[in-house]
């Protein structure tokens, strides 16, 4: 039992946790032309309760490089297996999402794909080429895996230099290796660093809260990720996706995700979302500037 959290049964989300129905003239223009045109957006797709806040300021996100990933993360709801071939016009595809949707600001996301030797950077870096092509007013944020480690992938993401790159911690060091299982902590911090370093205007991370940790663990992984020079961090709260998945451990509660936004702005982020419908691409645009 973490010291910061208040324990609930899972099977009884708290009030905080209720979501409001996605309305207004935006959210309905575009989840027409979504539906008219059978496009694919996470937001739709991972049922986000962000959506219609989201798609009303004229932010969404869309996943790349298929919907099976080579991992088996034990908090992520993405089916993991063998994945499908690499569809090589999927970038045009995305860029025309984009364009039909009138997106101001995208975030593009992937499943890992360890199976290819690039790990997907070629198709991630022709997609933002696309993207501003048939969108070049449209600002953009890559929420990247972590490709192994590897520069000479990680640097095809930083020569397209999308305004934001993001690549998310999501737990705390003790517990990385049950939720993440084949990722790495200090590996993910530098991906980061490397990718400050190499002259990136903006980075950004994120992690969930729920699974076990204690306070002075999530303080501690803010520190580290302020020493990977981080500019921007999300705090949300971990839902399970499925029995099959790791189980919430505690609800956080408002009070104390207030308080870790408090520390993060005190240790110098830029910007610190912090609650439990926070996700990581949550208020996006936002973190432009």
């Amino acid at each position: 039992m973490s010291e910061n959290s208040v324990i609930i049964p899972r099977t009884k989300k708290p009030d905080w946790l209720r979501v409001k129905l996605p309305i207004g003239k935006k959210y309905t223009e575009l989840r027409g032309i979504v539906d008219k045109y059978n496009l694919n957006t996470i937001c739709t797709s991972g049922s986000c309760p962000n959506m219609g806040e989201c798609w009303g300021e004229g932010t969404a996100t869309f996943m790349i490089l298929g919907n099976i990933c080579t991992r088996s993360c034990g908090f992520c709801g993405v089916k993991t297996g063998k994945p499908e071939t690499v569809a090589w016009d999927e970038p045009e595809k995305v860029a025309r999402s984009i364009y039909l949707m009138k997106i101001k600001h995208a975030v593009i996301t992937s499943v890992d794909r360890d199976d290819l030797k690039d790990g997907g950077s070629i198709i991630w870096s022709e997609t933002i080429q696309a993207i501003r092509r048939s969108n070049p007013n449209t600002t953009l944020e890559t929420l990247i895996p972590d490709f192994r480690g590897e520069k000479v992938n990680i640097d095809r993401l930083i020569d397209v230099a999308p305004e934001i790159i993001s690549h998310n911690l999501e737990t705390v060091r003790r517990l990385t290796r049950e939720v993440r299982i084949q990722a790495k902590y200090d590996r993910s911090l530098e991906v980061l660093k490397y990718i400050k370093e190499s002259g990136q205007r903006r980075t950004k991370s994120g992690i969930m809260l729920g699974l076990g940790e204690t306070e002075n663990e999530v303080i501690e992984t803010l520190q580290d990720l302020k020493n990977a020079k981080v500019d921007v961090v999300t705090i949300g709260q971990y839902l399970q996706p499925s029995k099959k998945h790791l189980p919430v451990h505690d609800f956080i509660t408002p009070q104390q995700f207030d308080k870790y936004k408090k520390i993060g702005l005190d240790l110098g982020f830029k910007y610190v979302e912090s609650g439990a419908l926070v996700r990581s691409s949550y208020r996006a645009h936002k973190h432009l500037v």
